[in-house]
């Protein structure tokens, strides 16, 4: 009972940051059940994939029912951008079999160390603190959108993060989101990819229930705090926040996987 309580508070915690800064928490529940829970409940890498995964979706769902009642979801990207997430989402349930322990925390580290450093590094870019939307350069670069959206949902399924990671930046510097409708499109894309992915998770048996359940109703409410401090949070705060966290657990991860060191 204690170990639920604890989990359903790191839901808590998971679910508003992630929805704050559009990630859908996974970043901070697989080094969780990666260095907490293993082996004691996780045997191996798809089961902690799998739940982190379940945990996401019940963030993104929670989430994006607060910011589609602030008018903040951009539908003309979201809608696209998640039919666009479906087939890798599938896809990435399947491969996500053939990781090993080391080899998982190798790879997602590296993945997530270079997404914090390209983040920094134009964390000054006038896009990031802009507040108006260029709807016709969006137009010109929404068959780019839909092509990183399917590596998205492959991204989002094989490492059980939900993909914010990529869209959240992408939307910002490639397509001129502000920083704040970005996370809230983003959490509407990981309701979707989410969903198909921890479907196939669920049919491939990589879901444990019991911290599942735990996190995920934590991260519902939480998910409806994120939404709220968002209002009054500055876009480049948002995007400082994600590249810290970003870089500490993409260190911590290749550290942890004992390959390079």
């Amino acid at each position: 009972m204690i170990e639920i309580f604890v989990l359903f508070l790191v839901g808590i915690g998971v679910g508003t940051f992630g929805t704050l800064v559009g990630i859908g928490g996974g970043l901070i529940m697989i080094p969780l059940f990666t260095f907490a829970l293993t082996p004691s409940v996780f045997q191996t890498a798809p089961q902690i994939i799998g739940t982190s995964l379940f945990g996401v979706f019940l963030n993104a769902i929670s989430g994006t029912f607060a910011y589609v009642k602030q008018k903040r979801v951009y539908f003309k990207a979201a809608i696209p951008f998640a039919i666009a997430t479906l087939p890798g989402a599938f896809l990435g349930s399947l491969v996500s079999d053939y990781f090993t322990g080391p080899s998982f925390s190798l790879a997602y580290g590296i993945f997530i160390l270079f997404i914090a450093v390209i983040m920094y590094w134009n964390s000054s870019n006038k896009k990031v603190i802009a507040n108006e939307f260029n709807e016709k350069l969006f137009q010109s670069r929404k068959k780019l959108g839909i092509i990183l959206s399917g590596f998205v949902g492959f991204i989002s399924s094989i490492f059980g993060i939900g993909g914010g990671v990529i869209h959240v930046p992408t939307m910002i510097y490639a397509l001129s989101f502000p920083p704040h409708m970005a996370t809230a499109t983003s959490h509407f894309v990981l309701a979707v990819s989410s969903f198909f992915g921890v479907i196939s998770h669920i049919m491939l048996n990589h879901v444990v229930w019991v911290p599942a359940l735990s996190v995920g109703i934590g991260a519902v409410i939480g998910a409806q705090i994120g939404a709220r401090l968002s209002r009054k949070t500055r876009p480049r705060s948002i995007i400082l926040l994600l590249c810290l966290a970003l870089f500490l657990l993409g260190i911590r991860m290749i550290v942890e996987s004992k390959l390079l060191f």
